[in-house]
C-alpha cells in the first residue's frame, strides 16, 4: 500500500495529504536541527543514569511509608545531575505541574512576603493559586502579596517596571517559560537567565522559580543552568516521556527543594516519606525517551506552524521563529474553527478517536475550554492534544505527539476537518 492510500484510509483525502508534502518538503534543515539537541539531551540523560548506577534494584516497589526507597532516591540525584543542580524532588504525590508550583511557592513564602511576576500575568490555574481569583487556601489567603510586570508591546520585558516593583517584601520572583493561553512568545533559557540576573543583581537574595512546563529538553540548556534557583515541571509532560502516569518535579537549590519536600509531606518528614507504588520503572523509562518524544513533538509544532501560516493564520511561534517549548498557538479566528481543528486532532488519536470533544467549564479557568486527547494517560500533554478557552482570538493550543508520524497525522487530521466543513480553502 502506497503512503498517500495510508493516510487515505484514515481519513486524510489526497488532497490534503499532498498539501502536507508541500509544506514538509521545505523542513528538512529544521527537523535535522532538532534531531541534534535530541541527541545531545539523550546523551545528558544517559550519563547522568550511568553516574549513579541505575539498576534493577531502582525499579522495585515500595509501599507505606517509603522509607529507604533506593529506586526514588536515586531518580531524584538523575534528575539533579541532568538539570545540574544541588537536589531534586520528583515524586508520584505531585499530582500536576500547578500542584508542583503550588508547593514551590507556598514551601518558599511566608506571611508577609510578596510575590512578583516580572512576566506577567500567570497561567489561569495559578490565578487561584496566588489569589488573583479568590479561592480557598490561596496565597493571599495566608498573607503573601502579589505584584506582576506586564510585558511591554512588542513582548519584551519592562526593566524598569521591575525595578521599580521590587521591594523589601519581595520574595519569590515567578517566571512562566511557556505562553500559557496567551499569544506571547515564549522566552529562551538565554532571556530567563537575563531575567534572573537582573532581578538578582537589584535584590540577591530573591528566590527566582521557573514553570518549566512544555520546555524541558527542547535546548541544551535549561533554566536551572542559567541562575533559577527552583525549575517545576510535570511528568505527564516532556520529562515523563508519555510514559509516567503521575508526577512531578522541583529541582534547585538545597534549601528551596527542603523546603518543598516539607511542605509536601509534613515537617520533620519531608523526602524521607512517599512510596513510589510500584511506579519506579515508567519514571526513570519515560525520563530516558523524554529527549527524542521532544524531539517528535517539536516536529509536529513546526509543522503546524508552517501550514496554518501558509493558509494565512497566525501562528506562535511563527513558521521560522527559534522553538523554546512544544506548544504551537493558532489563531483560527471564530469557534468553528476551533472545533474543526479539535475535532481532527481527537480524530487522530488511538484512543477515543470516536469522541467529539465539546467545550465545556474545566475547573481553574474562567471561560469554557475545548480539550481534544485520546491519551494513554489522562490529561498528557506530551501525547497529542489541543485545546484552548472559547474566547477571543479563537486560537488553539497544539502540543504533543509520542512520535513525530503520530504528530503529522493529527496536524493533517485538524486540517481535513477544517477543509471538509468549508473553513479553509487550499488554493
Amino acid at each position: 500500500m502506497q503512503m498517500e492510500e495510508i493516510y487515505q484510509s484514515l481519513g486524510v483525502s489526497p488532497r490534503v495529504y499532498e498539501y502536507g508534502e508541500e509544506v514538509l518538503a521545505g523542513l528538512k534543515e529544521r527537523f535535522e536541527a532538532i534531531d541534534r539537541v535530541a541527541e545531545y539531551n539523550q546523551a545528558k540523560v544517559i550519563g547522568a543514569m550511568q553516574k549513579n548506577r541505575v539498576s534493577a534494584q531502582c525499579f522495585a516497589a515500595t509501599t507505606g511509608y517509603g522509607y529507604d526507597d533506593v529506586g526514588r532516591d536515586n531518580l531524584e540525584r538523575v534528575y539533579a545531575d541532568v538539570f545540574h543542580t544541588e537536589a531534586a524532588l520528583v515524586r508520584p504525590q505531585i499530582t500536576c505541574g500547578t500542584h508542583a508550583l503550588t508547593v514551590a511557592l507556598s514551601a518558599n513564602l511566608l506571611p508577609g512576603d510578596e510575590l512578583l511576576s516580572p512576566v506577567g500575568r500567570p497561567y489561569d490555574t495559578l490565578e487561584e493559586v496566588i489569589g488573583i481569583r479568590p479561592s480557598t487556601c490561596s496565597l493571599k489567603e495566608y498573607g503573601v502579596s502579589y505584584r506582576q510586570v506586564d510585558l511591554l508591546p512588542d513582548n519584551g520585558f519592562d526593566w524598569d517596571g521591575i525595578r521599580a516593583a521590587i521591594n523589601e517584601r519581595t520574595k519569590v520572583v515567578t517566571i512562566q517559560r511557556s505562553k500559557g493561553y496567551q499569544t506571547r512568545p515564549t522566552f529562551s533559557v538565554g532571556q530567563i537567565g537575563e531575567l534572573i540576573a537582573f532581578v538578582k543583581s537589584i535584590k540577591p537574595d530573591l528566590v527566582c522559580m521557573v514553570d518549566n512546563c512544555y520546555g524541558e529538553f527542547v535546548e541544551t540548556i535549561e533554566p536551572s543552568d542559567v541562575g533559577a534557583d527552583m525549575t517545576v515541571g510535570s511528568l505527564i509532560k516532556n520529562p515523563g516521556g508519555g510514559l509516567a502516569p503521575i508526577g512531578g518535579y522541583i529541582v534547585g537549590t538545597k534549601r528551596c527543594v527542603e523546603r518543598c519536600a516539607y511542605r509536601l509531606s509534613a515537617p520533620g518528614l519531608g523526602q524521607e516519606v512517599g512510596a513510589n507504588l510500584g511506579i519506579m520503572p515508567a519514571f526513570y523509562q519515560g525520563f530516558f525517551m523524554a529527549p527524542t518524544v521532544v524531539a517528535g513533538a517539536l516536529k509536529g509544532a513546526i509543522f503546524a506552524a508552517n501550514i496554518y501560516e501558509k493558509l494565512g493564520f497566525r501562528v506562535v511561534p511563527n513558521s521560522t521563529e527559534s522553538r523554546h517549548d512544544i506548544i504551537q498557538a493558532v489563531e483560527l479566528g471564530s469557534p468553528e474553527r476551533m472545533l474543526a481543528f479539535c475535532e481532527g486532532i481527537q480524530a487522530a488519536a488511538p484512543v477515543d478517536s470516536y469522541v467529539r470533544p465539546e467545550p465545556w467549564p474545566m475547573p481553574g479557568y474562567d471561560s469554557d475550554v475545548i480539550m481534544a486527547a485520546g491519551a494513554f494517560v489522562q490529561g498528557s500533554s506530551i501525547e497529542l492534544s489541543a485545546d484552548g478557552p472559547i474566547r477571543e482570538p479563537y486560537a488553539v493550543y497544539f502540543q504533543g505527539g509520542l512520535t513525530w508520524y503520530h504528530a503529522k497525522l493529527g496536524i493533517l487530521m485538524s486540517l481535513q476537518k477544517l477543509y471538509e466543513a468549508g473553513l479553509v480553502e487550499l488554493g
